[in-house]
């Protein structure tokens, strides 16, 4: 019987451990967002001219769009390391979010955009893999 309540606290702990480096990729993919909004809407140089793409968007636009998305990413973060399952779904789709736009922006800021993609992956797989079942 000990074994089968340890190999259980076993499983919780590595469950909120994979939840817990979720969040934080989450919550620190939402700081880049929100960086990378301020740098939209004060029209930083730093992003590429693109004259001709298909999913262009002016500056603003773009960084409306981080704003919102990092807002959301750092809130859904905060509430993933409560291990609720809304949490854990929710941060799926915003994770899945920042990584459409990070794609779509990939021109305007590549390294950025690549790195970001990557940390929201990962948040993905940690979200999706974890079977957490409260006691």
């Amino acid at each position: 019987m000990a074994e089968a309540v340890n190999g259980r606290r076993d499983t919780d702990n590595a469950a909120s451990g994979v939840v817990a480096v979720a969040a934080v990729l989450l919550l620190v993919s939402g700081v880049l967002n929100l960086l990378r909004a301020v740098m939209a809407l004060a029209g930083d140089p730093v992003f590429v001219i693109v004259p001709k793409y298909t999913f262009r968007f002016t500056l603003t636009s773009w960084g409306w769009i981080y704003l919102v998305l990092g807002v959301l990413a750092i809130l859904i973060g905060l509430a993933l390391f409560r291990l609720a399952l809304w949490a854990r779904i929710a941060g799926v789709a915003v994770a899945c979010l920042v990584i459409v736009a990070n794609f779509l922006s990939i021109p305007y800021y590549p390294l950025w955009s690549l790195v970001v993609i990557a940390a929201c992956t990962v948040v993905i797989w940690g979200l999706c893999t974890v079977r957490h079942t409260p006691a």
